[in-house]
C-alpha cells in the first residue's frame, strides 16, 4: 500500500515585510497623529484603538472560530474594573478615610476582603488579562463540553451579560452600584487625568494593538488557524478527524475574553470611568456590528470595522444629534446587505470585478474560473485581438 504524502502546513511565522507594516502604522499613530488631530479627536481615537482589541477577540472567535459571541461586554467591563479598583484604593495621604470614596457614601467601615489584592499594580495588571480569560474558559468549559453551539451558544452568552449587569448594578456598596468607579486620582503616583499621562495611556494602546494583532495572526495561520476555520466550517468532521473541537474552542474563546479586558482597561484608563453600563446588551451587540462591516475572518478588517463605525457614530451624531441613530441603523443595513462579506471582504473578492465593470474591461468566466488560465483560451483572445474582434 502506497504510503500518503505528508500534509505541510505553513509555518508560524509572520513575514518581515507584515511586521514592517505593523510597526510603521504604530509609529504613525503614536508621533504623527498626535501633531495631525486636535484633542478632542485625538482622545476619540485613543478610545476606538482600545475597542479595536476587543474588535481582534471578536473577529478571532465568530470570524475564525464561527462562535457569535452577544456578552463579550462582561469581559470588557471586568478589565475596566480589575484597573479601576487599584486606582481607587491610592487615597490620597490627607483623605479622611483609607476607604474608596463611594464605600464612606453608604457606611462602609471595611474594605472587603477581596478589594486587599489590588492594591498591588502587579496584580491589578494581571486580573486584567487573567479575570476574563478564566472567566471564559470556564464559562466555554460548561458550554462547549456540552456541545451548545450556534444561537443557543449567542442565547446563552446574552443570558450571562444580563446576570453580570445586575449583579454589578445592585453592588452598591461594592462597586457603587450603576454609577460605577469614578473619579480617578493617581496611577503608580502620577495623575491619570494628566496630559502627559493620557499621551503614554494612549501609546500603550497602539502598542497593545499592535502586540494582540500579531498574536491573533500567528493563531490563524499554519494548523491552529486551519483548525479553526474546520470548528467554523463543520465542526462534525473535525471530531470525526480525531479532534476534539471543545478544547480549542474554550482555548480561543479565553483568550478573546483577554483581549476584551485589556480593551475594557484601556477604555476605562482613557474615560475615567467603568459602570455596570459597559455589561449593557446593545454594546456587545455593537461589537459585533465592528466585525461585520470591517470584514468577517479578517484581523485588518475587525481594526478598520472598529474605527470606521465608531468615528461615523460620533460625526453622525454631531450633525444629526436627534436622528443620527437612524442614519447608523442604516449605514449599518447598507453595509451588510450590499457587502455581506464585510470592507475588506468586498476589497479581496468583488472589488477587482467592479473595477473592472468601471473599465469596460470583459469579466472572468464566474462558474469555471479555471478557463481563464487555459493556454487555449487565452491564446484564442489574442488572435482575435490581433484580428480587431471583441473577443468573447
Amino acid at each position: 500500500m502506497p504510503k500518503l504524502p505528508k500534509l505541510s502546513f505553513p509555518k508560524h511565522r509572520i513575514s518581515v515585510p507584515e511586521l514592517g507594516v505593523v510597526a510603521a502604522l504604530a509609529l504613525v499613530l503614536i508621533f504623527i497623529m498626535p501633531l495631525v488631530l486636535p484633542g478632542f479627536r485625538l482622545d476619540l481615537l485613543h478610545r476606538y484603538l482600545a475597542l479595536a482589541i476587543v474588535a481582534l477577540g471578536i473577529d478571532l472567535i465568530w470570524g475564525f472560530t464561527g462562535l457569535l459571541s452577544l456578552g463579550h461586554g462582561i469581559f470588557f467591563a471586568l478589565g475596566g474594573y480589575a484597573i479601576a479598583m487599584h486606582i481607587k484604593l491610592q487615597v490620597p495621604a490627607g483623605a479622611s478615610s483609607p476607604l474608596p470614596d463611594f464605600m464612606t457614601l453608604y457606611g462602609v467601615t471595611e474594605l472587603p476582603w477581596f478589594w486587599y489584592p489590588f492594591y498591588s499594580f502587579a496584580f491589578a495588571a494581571v486580573a486584567v488579562v487573567l479575570i476574563p480569560a478564566l472567566l471564559g474558559a470556564i464559562l466555554g468549559y460548561l458550554v462547549f463540553r456540552n456541545r451548545i453551539r450556534g444561537v443557543y451558544f449567542s442565547i446563552l452568552t446574552q443570558a450571562a451579560i444580563i446576570v453580570f449587569f445586575n449583579f454589578f448594578n445592585g453592588q452598591q456598596k461594592l462597586f457603587n452600584g450603576t454609577n460605577g468607579l469614578t473619579d480617578f486620582q493617581t496611577l503608580l503616583g502620577v495623575p491619570v487625568r494628566d496630559a502627559q499621562t493620557q499621551y503614554w495611556f494612549y501609546v500603550l494602546t497602539v502598542i497593545f494593538l499592535a502586540l494582540a494583532y500579531l498574536l491573533c495572526r500567528w493563531l490563524t495561520m499554519g494548523r491552529f488557524g486551519r483548525l479553526l476555520v474546520a470548528i467554523r466550517d463543520d465542526e462534525a468532521r473535525v471530531r470525526f478527524s480525531g479532534y476534539n473541537p471543545t478544547s480549542y474552542k474554550v482555548l480561543v474563546f479565553a483568550i478573546s475574553a483577554a483581549l476584551a479586558g485589556i480593551g475594557g482597561a484601556f477604555f476605562t484608563l482613557r474615560t475615567g470611568i467603568i459602570s455596570p453600563r459597559a455589561m449593557d446588551i446593545a454594546f456587545s451587540i455593537e461589537m459585533v456590528i465592528w466585525v461585520a462591516v470591517g470584514g468577517r475572518a479578517s484581523l485588518i478588517g475587525a481594526i478598520l470595522g472598529a474605527l470606521l463605525v465608531n468615528f461615523a457614530r460620533s460625526l453622525l451624531s454631531e450633525q444629526f444629534a436627534d436622528i443620527w441613530l437612524f442614519f447608523q441603523g442604516a449605514l449599518f443595513l447598507i453595509v451588510v446587505l450590499a457587502l455581506p462579506t464585510g470592507i475588506v471582504g468586498w476589497l479581496r473578492t468583488e472589488s477587482h470585478l467592479f473595477l473592472a465593470r468601471l473599465l469596460g474591461r470583459p469579466q472572468p468566466l464566474a462558474t469555471y474560473p479555471e478557463l481563464e488560465l487555459d493556454p487555449e483560451v487565452q491564446y484564442e483572445r489574442d488572435v482575435l485581438k490581433q484580428e480587431g474582434k471583441h473577443p468573447s
